[in-house]
This record gives C-alpha cells, structure tokens and sequence, in this order.
C-alpha cells in the first residue's frame, strides 16, 4: 500500500504568517511516498524513512504511550521549559504520532484501547524527492501520506479539511506551531492563500520563469529560527503589515512579470531585516537581481551558519543556464505544480 503527498515551495509570506499576515504557498511536483507492508509474524511497527533513520521498531501496545509523552513535551515547550528541538527524540517519531493521533482521533466502536484500533504489525517506510532541510515542507509531506495511508488501511477517510487540521496538528511537534502553509498546500495541493489560519484554493497558475534553488540545509532547524524571530519582532506590526501587503500585490499580479519581479525583490528586503537571509543567499540574490530577475528565501532561512535552505527564484529565460554554472554547487529546478494533493497511489 503506498500514498503520496506534494511538497511545497512558500512564493511570500513565511515567518509573517505567524503573525497574522498573508500567505500564499503552491504545492509542488516533488513528493514524499509513504509504503506499509503488512507482517504477521510480528508485534511492532519497523520504520525505515528514507534519508532520516536507520530503522525502529515500535511495538503496537506503546504508540498510545508515545503520543502522551510526545503531547507531554509539546507543552513543556509551550511553557518554555524545553528546547523546540528537544520533542523528537528520533525523526521517525513523527510519522508514529501521526498514527497514533489518527487512530486516537477515529476510535471504533465497541474496543477499549486506542492499541486495540492499530492495523496490522508491519513495515512503514518512506521515499522522498524532497531535499530535507529544505524548506519545501517534507515533514507536513510525510504526514499527509501518512494519513491518507492509514486512513486506507483502516477504512476511516477523513474529510480533506479534517486531513489538513490534523496535519497542522501533528506538525506543530517538529516546528514549535503547525503550519498552515505546509498543511494547506501538501493537503490540498494547487496553490493556496492563507491568512488568520484560514486556507483558500486560487484559481491562479505560475507560469513559466520560476526556478527553486537548494543552497544548503540551514544549521538551525526551521522551529529554532522561528523562535529566534518571534524573540526579536513577534510586536512589530508594522513590520508584519508590510510582509502582507507584498503578499496581497503578488496574488493580484501574478501575470505581471514586472510587478510580480518588485515583489520578490521586496519580500527579499524584509526578510533581511529579519535576520534570515545568509550572507551566501544574499550573494546569490544579488546575483539574479543583477540579471534581471528576483529571489527571496522560501521557508525559515537561517539565523546563523551559511546554509540558507530553499531560495525562491524568478528568472528571465536567457539567464538561466549562465546562473547555474555560475553557482554549480546548488539544485536547481523549475517550480511545477502539483494540483491533486496528498493521495492514496495503490497496492
């Protein structure tokens, strides 16, 4: 049984978020596929994620006990007395939570123990087109294929907005707050716009010109570089209304190269004055800006180390190839939609 789920690439709005601000966020054609094979002879759940664990084993009669000490730590940090890096243990934590909160969030009738809803023992394992650390949402992309996986297996689908609040939910242990944007654009695929929590489908496309580019994963994790920003600015309103007003002129002129370009350079600035931007991403955008296009950083960035995660780029076409032998030692790839969302793929 497999299920996948988009990753995502943030085109304005991440870190002001938070605040209130607006968001806008697009699923992308990279994914993250999530496989159980059922065996009998066993009593445990064996993970084996791809670029992230070795291999667990997770006996069934514990998961419910691993979610209470999960839930136990998440608010121990909402109190400030733990690191947001110190609730996951191990990463293949999450996706078990993430199966031990469906089942604990659709019980069947006439047992007693969330133990007794779990499936059959087996393997859960994961692939990924997704570069961790990156910005482009593989951990909301894990949990979402998760989801939809075992709400397979168990003959429980939940509805796409339950789906979406639940992947909001679980995701909150890796980042400090579950994202909106991730949930949105993993969970409902196409492009999204976010503001106060609340999600809404655009009727909008890309086009062409849009580039993402891997300068590195951050030595800050994106739940460490939020805090360090809600530390320095979580009042500065003013500051936050200027990210949301970039965002709503991005949305209403997407078709405009130019004003689309401003935009871009604008939401570059204010993440600067963040402090989120390396100086290796700053010399890249300085680059591109130089030829003619734009780039910001797309997801957290870094508040210290020289890694800056994903960069967001919109480029004139002529420029490409030169840019990208230019700095060889980044990905690069365009930005193409993913319309579907998180899916059951087959047996």
């Amino acid at each position: 049984m497999r299920a996948c789920a988009p990753g995502k690439i943030i085109l304005s709005g991440e870190h002001s978020v938070v605040y209130g601000a607006q968001a806008v966020a697009v699923a992308i054609q990279k994914h993250t596929t999530v496989s159980f094979k059922p065996l009998t002879e066993s009593n445990t759940i064996n993970t084996l994620f791809a670029g992230i664990s070795s291999g667990v084993h997770y006996p069934l009669h514990a998961l419910g006990s691993l979610k209470e000490k999960l839930d136990s730590r998440f608010e121990s940090f909402a109190q400030g007395l733990l690191p947001i890096q110190n609730i996951l243990t191990k990463p293949d934590d999450l996706l078990m939570y993430t199966l031990s909160s469906l089942v604990h969030h659709l019980p069947v009738p006439g047992r007693a123990s969330t133990q007794s809803y779990l499936p059959l023992p087996g393997r859960l394992s994961s692939t990924t087109e997704l570069p961790l650390g990156s910005g482009m949402g593989s951990s909301a992309s894990a949990i979402a294929a998760t989801l939809v996986l075992f709400e397979r297996l168990l003959e429980k689908p939940l509805g796409i907005d339950q789906r979406f609040e639940m992947v909001r939910f679980c995701e909150r242990l890796q980042h400090g707050r579950g994202s909106a944007i991730d949930a949105a654009a993993v969970t409902y695929g196409g492009m999204n716009h976010i503001h106060h929590g609340n999600v809404n489908r655009l009727d909008a496309s890309l086009g062409d010109g849009w580039y993402w580019i891997f300068t590195g994963k951050p030595q800050v994790s994106t739940g460490e570089c939020v805090q360090y920003v809600r530390s320095r600015f979580e009042d500065d309103n003013q500051l936050w209304n200027d990210f949301s007003q970039v965002t709503s002129t991005l949305i209403k002129h997407l078709a405009e190269p130019p004003r689309v370009i401003d935009c871009v350079k604008e939401n570059h600035r204010l993440l600067c004055q963040i402090g989120v931007v390396p100086d290796s991403a700053k010399a890249l955008v300085e680059r591109i800006e130089a030829s003619g296009g734009a780039a910001k950083i797309s997801g957290a960035g870094a508040h210290k180390g020289v890694a800056g995660g994903l960069v967001l780029a919109f480029l004139p076409s002529q420029v490409v190839n030169t840019l990208m032998n230019d700095f060889p030692q980044y990905l690069w790839g365009n930005v193409e939609e993913d319309k579907l969302g998180a899916r059951y793929i087959g047996d």
